[in-house]
């Protein structure tokens, strides 16, 4: 980085931040992120057969988000947005895009806060490119899946002493020995980002779990998927039908077994990070920290689990948008569920929030602190972009735009019909009103919406965008 890009960042919204950080008046924060989370795969969202108890306690005696979205249903663009409170449209980085460009990793949460005083970690899947990532925070250990194995090795490789062990609980013992090992006199910032319950892509058993979870749910019979009909198929784009979201699903979900089998893996390893987080809340009691510290738990993007017979995200339905948020802070003696629509990129901006620190102008989320606190927010979004621009033909790239009652949405590089659902009388999807005339105007609102917030976040770019490389990572 040069010289006048250093300069750059000074000028941002880093100027004038707040001096350093006091900390018996600061919380700490434990941030987790889990993979392919979505959001009715929690207990308190009303899933009867999934086994969250931990997850549960927090959203009841925490904030509970109902309609929490992300920006960007993909792994790549969903965890950049995270990292630095922006749009992908703004940021511009995805798969092939090289690294995420450092003017924006400059603003993003882990180094401010760093740089304000807070004792930084971080702990498993970044998920995102960047040059000596660790050096990003106090501690940190950057890993994911191994990808060099197409069996159970793709979760079982890291150890704790001489025993192998899965990921999860590899993530698990990690964040409990930071917890032991920070100091008294200083805030911490720990970020926990769970490579469960992602799939392990390249075997054929798709999904890994510990011994201890074998029983879970086996004497279960997972019900059949919504809209899981033949009719509901056909009604995709013909490069949808034929692109990743159906090769995913013929992986996991083609036959009553493999859907059996796939659902309860990834409930069990749902369940096994719900065992970390009692554990890390054990340790915080231990410590006498647990009335000092904020909890925040999301998913980094929806997921179809055999709906429209699609497996994987990517798309503009809700199921693939929609995450789990909990925001737990044991200083708020108050619970509330939340309707409001809330974004992925309201978190940076949330924890600096919490921290004091001064908020950079270059975020594009709300602070949810309000919510905590129990106050109505200064602002709430009567309508949201969505966007998917990775421009590869399997996945075929699509935008789109919500308000609390409908959803326009249309594909970028194919010859597919806008789409529009009226979400109160079909919160499924399954009626595309776009080509009723009655509709009309509706669609000509939304789309002139739509197209305002592209432009708004298009221009809103510090740097142009990389040129897209020709590598292709099919483990996404």
């Amino acid at each position: 980085m040069t010289k006048s890009d250093l300069k750059v960042i000074c000028l941002l919204g880093l100027t004038g931040l707040a001096g350093t950080v006091q900390s018996q008046q600061k919380p700490n924060i434990i941030f987790i992120l889990t993979d392919d989370h979505r959001c009715d795969a929690l207990g308190y969202a009303g899933n009867k057969i999934i086994q969250t108890p931990e997850m549960d306690k927090l959203a009841g005696e925490g904030v509970y988000f109902r309609n929490a979205f992300v920006t960007t249903p993909i792994c790549a663009a969903s965890r950049a947005s995270i990292l630095c409170g922006m749009y992908e449209r703004t940021h511009g980085y995805t798969f092939q895009q090289g690294p995420l460009k450092e003017l924006y990793m400059q603003l993003s949460y882990p180094v401010i806060l760093k740089q304000q005083g807070y004792y930084t970690g971080f702990f498993g899947k970044l998920g995102v490119t960047y040059k000596n990532a660790d050096k990003l925070f106090n501690e940190a250990d950057i890993y994911d899946r191994n990808d060099k194995y197409a069996d159970r090795r793709g979760y079982f490789y890291k150890t704790i002493g001489a025993d192998t062990v899965h990921l999860t609980r590899y993530t698990g013992h990690q964040a409990q020995q930071f917890i032991r090992s920070t100091a008294a006199n200083k805030p911490f910032c720990l970020s926990l980002s769970f490579s469960a319950p992602h799939a392990h892509d390249k075997a054929p058993e798709q999904y890994f779990w510990q011994e201890k979870s074998n029983n879970r749910y086996a004497d279960i019979t997972i019900p059949s998927p919504l809209l899981g009909d033949d009719n509901y198929f056909n009604a995709l784009p013909k490069e949808v039908r034929e692109g990743f979201n159906r090769l995913r699903w013929t992986w996991r979900f083609d036959t009553p077994e493999k859907y059996q089998h796939s659902v309860k893996g990834y409930y069990r390893m749902i369940s096994e990070i719900d065992d970390e987080i009692a554990g890390l809340r054990k340790v915080l009691e231990e410590k006498g920290i647990a009335g000092n510290t904020v909890i925040i738990l999301i998913g980094d993007n929806g997921y179809y689990l055999g709906e429209r017979q699609l497996a994987g995200k990517w798309l503009m339905h809700d199921i693939s948008l929609r995450v789990p948020l909990i925001i737990y802070d044991p200083r708020a003696k108050q619970h509330h569920d939340v309707n409001d629509m809330v974004l992925n990129i309201d978190i940076p901006k949330t924890i600096l929030d919490l921290a004091g620190v001064k908020l950079p102008n270059e975020y594009q989320g709300n602070s949810l602190l309000t919510y905590v606190n129990g106050e109505n927010p200064k602002k709430v979004r009567d309508a949201i972009l969505f966007e998917h621009l990775w421009k590869l033909p399997e996945i075929p790239s699509s935008e789109g735009i919500r308000t609390a009652k409908w959803k326009y949405f249309r594909y970028r590089f194919i010859q597919s019909p806008e789409e529009l659902y009226n979400l109160e009388n079909d919160p499924l999807e399954t009626n595309n009103l776009a080509n009723d005339p009655s509709h009309k105007k509706i669609v000509d609102e939304l789309r002139r919406k739509c197209d305002a917030q592209i432009k708004k976040y298009t221009k809103a770019k510090l740097v142009p965008d990389f040129t897209p490389t020709e590598e292709i990572d099919l483990t996404f």
